[in-house]
């Protein structure tokens, strides 16, 4: 009897925890939609504001801007972890700090070179705090819903850091959206900016789109207008990444909450199975009992 009670017992605290994941593999559902459409309008502005940088510091190749100059000597880096604030997301969290901690081993391994560690999100605050890494600065307001307002603050300051010569190059790490299906955690170099980074391949898109030369005419100059537009290219393209971040991770978030819905449902048919199964040994051997009793009083 011991037995059945505790697998009852058991099923039930299963079956709390299948309604718990399949309620959180709704609720990622849902946010991930609208992190979605987030980052697929973001991404053609992103794409376009890039292209167009892009073709004007080729047409103007008279006017330079600090933003587009590589530094002949690296002697300072920041490397920006994107990462989340919760767990229960698969690995998610687990393949950004790969990417993060493989990139500071090859940094250290540089001679001269200043790393300046920043974290976003509790979960690498944690890893990075038991690994022995001390951030410079932390940031936990980033969710499902990052704002440009809240980046904008972070990007400034990398420009200023990387005009002044406080920083020569500004790396982010983070999970890089390329469609629902796919995603992978990368390393990517946003400072300097440089034509070549400029992405004009939409998703699943197999070729790059060719760049059109188009003569362009400047009111008032060419330097003014690439010393507004550049900062804003950069300014972007930091919100995408947090944009990306936050699609990734909702997904995640989604088919973990699904497999454990679905290994739970599995659990519970086995259990009710053992159950059953106990049950009917149980019947065969009271009815046992009884049959024998009354052979014995005949």
């Amino acid at each position: 009897m011991a037995k059945l009670r505790e697998l009852v017992n058991r099923r039930k605290a299963v079956r709390n925890i299948a309604k718990i994941t399949r309620t959180m593999e709704l609720i990622a559902t849902a946010r991930f939609k609208k992190a979605l459409d987030r980052a697929i309008e973001a991404d053609a502005f992103t794409r376009k504001i890039a292209e167009l940088a892009a073709d004007l510091s080729a047409s103007a190749t008279t006017i330079t801007h600090p933003l587009m100059s590589s530094r002949a000597e690296v002697k300072s880096s920041v490397l920006l972890v994107i990462a989340g604030n919760r767990g229960l997301c698969g690995g998610y969290n687990g393949g950004i700090m790969r990417v993060a901690v493989h990139r500071l081993r090859e940094l250290a391994e540089q001679p001269g070179l200043t790393t300046h560690l920043e974290l976003s999100g509790k979960r690498a605050m944690q890893f990075f705090r038991y690994q022995g890494y001390t951030a410079e600065h932390t940031y936990t307001q980033f969710e499902d819903k990052p704002q440009f307002d809240g980046v904008d603050p972070i990007a400034t300051r990398y420009i200023e850091g990387f005009i002044a010569g406080r920083y020569d190059r500004v790396e982010v790490a983070y999970q890089k959206f390329l469609s629902a299906s796919r995603q992978t955690p990368v390393v990517e170099t946003l400072l300097p900016l440089a034509s070549h980074q400029v992405e004009t391949r939409k998703p699943g898109q197999v070729e790059a789109t060719p760049s059109q030369n188009v003569e362009y005419e400047y009111l008032p100059d060419a330097a003014s207008i690439l010393a507004e537009i550049l900062p804003v290219a950069f300014k972007v393209r930091l919100f995408k990444c947090f944009l990306d971040a936050a699609v990734s991770e909702q997904i995640a978030r989604r088919v973990a909450m699904k497999a454990a819905t679905d290994n739970a449902n599995d659990l519970i048919k086995s259990i009710s199975q053992s159950y059953n199964r106990a049950r009917q040994a149980q019947i065969t051997k009271e009815l046992a009992e009884i049959i024998g009793g009354a052979a014995a009083v005949e």
